[in-house]
């Protein structure tokens, strides 16, 4: 394994970014978690907001003398056909989802050491549309772009800059969807490997492009999605106004 890496995981409260902490924690790496949301053990920071960010990645450096990756798990998403949707909404998840990573790679880029790697948590939606997810499809589909860039850019420090692009994972998120009827269904009947993902199985991904085996990876977006890519994205906000009207 070599050296003991300092890694730090936004959003690390719940779901996968919880999964990703523990996972790296378990690999023997020093893990900084840190989120929103108040918990034992985890670092305060607002994505949105620019100051946070930067105050945490200034702590890191100074408590551990530096760090050698950054994993930016933070999203949120809405539900609202374009012409209904609500500008403010529309911003606060653009505002999470893309301009929060912006502010995370910004300053990560800034501080990570030579030789290090930046991970984002984009979406299927970055590459297949769905019904009434217009704010969350153009926040993901930016951070795609956003991340080649950041490789470009990087890349003479030989920092890596990568995302890993999950299909269905139950997380606290998804999970009130599951409940609404045919949501479910609709998104395994289109994911030929027929099940959802685990947050266990996204964190492995993001491992890899953390470690040395991926040392000739950047600018890449991992599909990790059981194949539904392939297929067709279920009819969300048609299923949601079947069920609620």
């Amino acid at each position: 394994m070599g050296e003991q890496r300092v890694i730090v995981v936004v959003g690390a409260a719940s779901g996968i970014g919880e999964a990703t902490a523990r996972r790296l924690a378990a690999w023997g790496d020093t893990v900084v978690a840190a989120d929103l949301a108040q918990a034992d053990g985890i670092e305060r920071v607002d994505v949105t907001d620019e100051d946070s960010v930067a105050a945490l990645l200034d702590a890191v450096v100074e408590r551990h003398g530096g760090f050698h990756g950054v994993v930016n798990c933070a999203g949120v998403s809405t539900l609202a056909a374009i012409t209904e949707h609500d500008a403010a909404e529309f911003r606060r998840v653009v505002d999470v989802c893309l301009t929060g990573a912006f502010l995370v790679l910004k300053h990560a880029g800034r501080r990570v050491s030579d030789g290090g790697s930046l991970v984002s948590l984009t979406s299927l939606n970055a590459r297949q549309p769905g019904t009434g997810l217009a704010a969350y499809c153009a926040a993901k589909a930016g951070l795609v772009s956003l991340t080649e860039v950041a490789a470009l850019e990087l890349a003479p420090r030989r920092v890596r800059v990568n995302a890993v692009a999950p299909g269905l994972v139950i997380t606290p998120l998804t999970a009130p969807a599951m409940d609404i009827p045919g949501v479910r269904d609709g998104y395994l009947e289109n994911t030929p490997l027929g099940r959802s993902g685990e947050p266990d199985e996204i964190a492995g991904a993001i491992r890899f492009l953390l470690s040395d085996e991926a040392a000739w990876m950047t600018g890449e977006t991992m599909e990790l999605n059981g194949g539904a890519h392939l297929q067709r994205y279920p009819d969300l906000l048609g299923l949601v106004m079947k069920a609620f009207g």
